[in-house]
């Protein structure tokens, strides 16, 4: 004589197959978002935010500082601001010079 399964059970195994399926459509949708701030990152990288060409890095006073040879936008990371004030010869002079 065949068991048939109750209604509770039926209930529980469903909801584990919920979950189960929830959970891997989470872990696709991170999988997704990372790869996909990743091609963000490559497609940016290294290109001017105004105009969109390349930048150049170009060492001021010890910083790596990226100029924009199209536009001539000088472009900082964090940190990079403060260490060019801080130098002997000056963060405006420095760029006068740079710039021509």
């Amino acid at each position: 004589m065949p068991i048939h399964p109750s209604e509770p059970e039926d209930e529980y195994f469903a909801r584990l197959e919920i979950r189960k399926r929830l959970d891997e459509q989470a872990r696709q949708a991170a999988l997704m978002a990372e790869e996909e701030k990743k091609r963000l990152k490559e497609l940016h990288h290294l290109r001017c935010p105004k105009c969109g060409n390349s930048l150049e890095q170009t060492v001021m006073d010890e910083v790596a500082v990226d100029i924009c040879p199209a536009c001539h936008g000088v472009w900082l990371d964090d940190g990079e601001l403060a260490k060019l004030t801080e130098a002997k010869s000056g963060v405006l002079r420095s760029l006068r010079r740079l710039l021509g």
